[in-house]
């Protein structure tokens, strides 16, 4: 996978190679933290799904229940004629999601719970273990990115790499035609789209992800007395929680697309071992001989 920041100055060993289109472009810390976050989200969600069960239905607003006609998300199950079928429904309308959301399990041993067993932690119903693993990743993904975000800001590699410039704006529209054509570019430098989606997940989701959850947190109320009331109460915050938790799935499979598209040995490499490979210089770029 590609790493979200790049590394500042080459490696050890970067002068052994004589292929100037391999560079060391991911420094260890930067392979580190990557790694920490892909492991933090993977248990974060399959857990969160997981604590989702215990009451599948979102809601906005400060209050929830049947005296309140706030609900904007249920999954469940009810009985039919063709007999139980797992339903999901978003904003009142209501959809046959039976074998996956609501109602599924192997054959003849279906059970009614929103999400099913294969894309939960643990696959059987134990709220207690779950948000164990939850709070546990959720803590080292928040200790990571803070560490992260304070060395970035500290030696200049937000404003140096992350930060889009008035010449990426200008280029995105480019950028935007290539992606589509799946016409990439190998450079040490990140595209403008790549550094929107970056910053976009470093500064927009995982935080918001980090402020809701501790905002449902009941022991926080008394630390954060502010937190429900500015993200407008506990149900809402939830809700926020869970369409961001939509979202950075919506962005892993993007991220995943791409590295298949652009070539999945080379930045699979460049995450591993730090080494990347760029395109080939232009014809114009390589230095003119001149005569003796």
């Amino acid at each position: 996978m590609e790493s979200v920041a790049r590394s500042q100055s080459a490696g050890p060993g970067a002068s052994a190679s004589n292929d100037t289109t391999l560079i060391y472009r991911q420094s260890r810390w930067t392979r580190l933290t990557h790694w920490l976050w892909a492991i933090s989200l993977f248990f974060m969600l399959l857990s969160g799904l997981q604590i989702f069960n215990a009451r599948p239905q979102l809601y906005i607003g400060k209050q929830s229940g049947f005296d309140y006609n706030n609900t904007i998300l249920a999954i469940g199950a009810e009985n039919t004629n063709a007999g139980p079928r797992g339903y999901t429904e978003i904003f009142g309308h209501r959809f046959d999601t039976t074998g996956v959301l609501g109602w599924s399990g192997p054959a003849g041993q279906e059970t009614s719970r929103a999400f099913p067993s294969w894309a939960t932690i643990p696959s059987y119903y134990d709220l207690g273990t779950a948000r164990v693993i939850h709070f546990f990743f959720a803590w080292i993904l928040t200790t990571t990115l803070i560490v992260w975000l304070v060395a970035s800001t500290v030696n200049g590699h937000l404003r140096r790499d992350l930060a889009p410039r008035l010449d990426d704006l200008k280029r995105l529209p480019q950028d935007i035609i290539d992606h589509a054509k799946l016409k990439f570019h190998h450079t040490r430098e990140y595209n403008t789209l790549q550094k929107m989606a970056y910053g976009g997940v470093l500064f927009v989701l995982l935080p918001l992800m980090i402020i809701t959850g501790l905002a449902m947190s009941p022991s926080m109320n008394s630390v954060l007395p502010f937190l429900n009331d500015l993200l407008g109460g506990r149900q809402t915050a939830r809700t926020i929680h869970f369409t961001v938790m939509v979202l950075l799935v919506a962005f892993f499979v993007v991220h995943i697309l791409m590295i298949l598209a652009a070539g999945p040995i080379n930045e699979l490499r460049s995450i591993i071992t730090g080494w990347y490979r760029t395109d080939p210089p232009a014809q114009d770029d390589k230095p003119v001989e001149r005569s003796a």
